[in-house]
């Protein structure tokens, strides 16, 4: 697998060795190198190690700089204020470095894969059966699949865990309430699938809660219904798995509609689990984690108390003998440590969990399950905010259907492609409205931090100015006509040639996509990478507006500049597949 060595790690290398040559004792300093606008590089590292050493950061500097080998990489040092060093690259190391990165054979432009790579398993995507995903299950859906993208593509093997919600008093209280009333699953209901026939499974729970709630003597009936769930009764968990399947169905159209891979092996929900329940708990009664309170096997902690001062505990074990969400959740850690070796297992789910999480993970740590060798991280997540910015709902105060949320974002992008079409084809226009409208919402979630929450605008989101995914796809679109529009004439790397300072900062920035793929997978970031991208087609639009491509002024200039084109679109494609986008190659 071939990999480039960055215009930034080379540079920090002479540096390094030229400050080791003039300070010994400073052999493995940091130079603390930053790109800059002062210059393509600065280094602030001198101020440091001259305090250290008690010598003036200046003098300091000054003789680094003598130190410093230029000519075929470094150009230009000069010692500014009161020891930062302003370092300028020449333009052939950019132009060498893009075409190095341009040419690896396994198309990655030159990215390495990480040396610490393990095996994480990322819990996301997380739907109920028998109900409608709404609004609230973009997020963990749309950040997951991105840093899956991003680890696998550093080279971490990752093991993808959809928990969905299939167990549980919920769904006697649903099969008692349809043994009750068999005519509310009308028979055009039975002959159903997919949105229609979960939009009927939504309803008939929505009623059974009604009843559920309203009504002590049903109540008692639908958890009797639990215990012959529990206990494996032929005809209840007959309905349950059809229920189970009917909702798959339904899953799959969402999530392909979303252009998400989920697979059916991955998805293992709560019921997934119910073998390991009761020694779960054995376990973490027979060495003192969990103890007996109230007739509940309960996990205490000293930092987790309620309003009165009270401890408030987590519940493994109910005092009626049924199991809460952290018999569960403590199985499913325990099965993908030692059953799939992870190393790290990331949770992607909503921050007001994270009280919940919190004490899953410290009563992991004291079984040990979890330890210094092997982590768990809840990637928590802001809400999703309507344009008020208050929680996202209906006018009439309903949480919002993701698919209808979808369905309104592809027909605003459809809109917008449709305006901007030349020679598309209707079958052409619907594709990339799709392609279009659903980047435009992975893209707007994915370009905030995870923790913040964000407002829902598909105005905004659709608009072909700003930080927006049409914004950079329309640049990515633009590159492929000029690509097609130079005919014979191919991109050709040319180190010889001079660069425009438009060139130079776009050939910069092209190579920290390495840099920003790495620190993006190691801290589940992907908004890090998104904003790289946005950067980097604001730099190719300030270039196409200040550099002739096809019209420049000899035949290598052309020639280079749809170099700098193609390595730019390779970019963008690579990046943007990071984050779950489709490039379509005209728009």
């Amino acid at each position: 697998m071939a990999s480039v060595t960055s215009l930034t790690d080379s540079v920090q290398q002479r540096l390094a060795n030229a400050l080791s040559a003039a300070l010994p004792e400073a052999a493995d300093a940091d130079p603390l190198l930053r790109r800059s606008d002062r210059a393509d590089y600065q280094a602030n590292g001198i101020l440091a190690l001259a305090k250290k050493a008690k010598a003036n950061p200046r003098e300091l500097a000054t003789q680094v700089v003598d130190k410093v080998v230029t000519g075929d990489l470094i150009e230009d040092v000069e010692v500014s204020g009161p020891g930062f060093l302003n370092i300028t690259v020449t333009d052939k190391a950019i132009t060498e470095n893009l075409a190095a990165r341009a040419a690896d054979p396994d198309g990655r432009l030159g990215v390495p894969p990480s040396e610490t790579a393990g095996t994480t398993v990322i819990d996301y995507a997380q739907p109920n059966v028998a109900k409608e995903m709404h609004v609230g299950h973009l997020r963990s859906a749309v950040i997951g699949d991105s840093v899956v993208k991003l680890l696998e593509f550093t080279g971490e093997t990752v093991v993808r865990r959809h928990h969905i919600g299939d167990w549980g008093t919920q769904f006697g209280m649903l099969i008692q309430y349809l043994d009750e009333h068999p005519h509310e699953l009308d028979h055009k209901a039975a002959e159903v699938t997919g949105e229609e026939a979960m939009s009927n499974l939504d309803r008939l729970y929505k009623a059974a809660r009604r009843l559920f709630d309203s009504d002590e003597e049903f109540k008692t009936r639908a958890r009797r219904r639990v215990v012959d769930l529990q206990a494996g009764d032929a005809r209840t968990l007959a309905m349950w798995q059809k229920f189970v399947d009917e909702s798959k169905i339904y899953f799959f159209s969402v999530f392909d509609k979303l252009d998400m891979d989920i697979r059916d092996p991955d998805i293992v929900g709560e019921s997934g689990y119910n073998d390991m329940l009761e020694e779960t708990c054995r376990l973490l009664e027979e060495s003192g984690v969990a103890v007996r309170s109230e007739g509940a096997l309960c996990v205490f902690f000293d930092d987790v108390k309620g309003p009165d001062g009270k401890p408030v505990p987590l519940i493994v074990r109910k005092s009626d003998g049924g199991y809460g969400y952290a018999a569960t959740d403590l199985s499913a850690i325990r099965d993908r440590v030692f059953n799939l070796k992870a190393n790290s297992i990331i949770y992607v789910v909503d921050a007001r969990q994270s009280l919940h999480f919190k004490m899953v993970f410290e009563t992991a740590r004291r079984a040990g399950w979890l330890n210094d060798d092997v982590k768990a991280y809840q990637l928590a997540f802001g809400t999703v905010l309507g344009k008020d910015g208050k929680p996202f709902k209906t006018r009439e105060g309903e949480t919002v259907r993701l698919v209808d949320l979808l369905d309104e974002a592809i027909e605003r992008a459809s809109a917008v492609v449709r305006e901007k079409a030349q020679d598309l084809s209707e079958e052409e226009i619907t594709e990339r409205g799709s392609q279009v409208g659903i980047g435009a919402v992975k893209y707007a979630d994915l370009s905030t931090s995870a923790s913040r929450d964000y407002k829902f605008d598909l105005d905004q989101m659709v608009s072909l100015n700003g930080d927006t995914s049409v914004y950079l796809q329309y640049a990515y679109a633009r590159i492929q006509s000029i690509l097609r529009k130079a005919g014979e004439v191919r991109p050709a790397a040319h180190p010889e040639l001079e660069l425009a300072d438009a060139e130079r900062e776009l050939g910069l920035h092209v190579d920290q996509f390495a840099e920003t793929v790495a620190e993006a997978a190691r801290e589940y970031a992907p908004h890090k990478l998104a904003g790289y991208l946005y950067q980097l087609a604001s730099l190719y639009t300030s270039f196409y507006d200040k550099c002739p491509v096809l019209k420049a002024e000899t035949p290598d200039q052309v020639e280079n500049r749809l170099f700098l084109c193609d390595v730019t679109a390779r970019t963008l494609h690579e990046g943007m597949a990071l984050l779950g986008i489709r490039t379509p190659e005209r728009l």
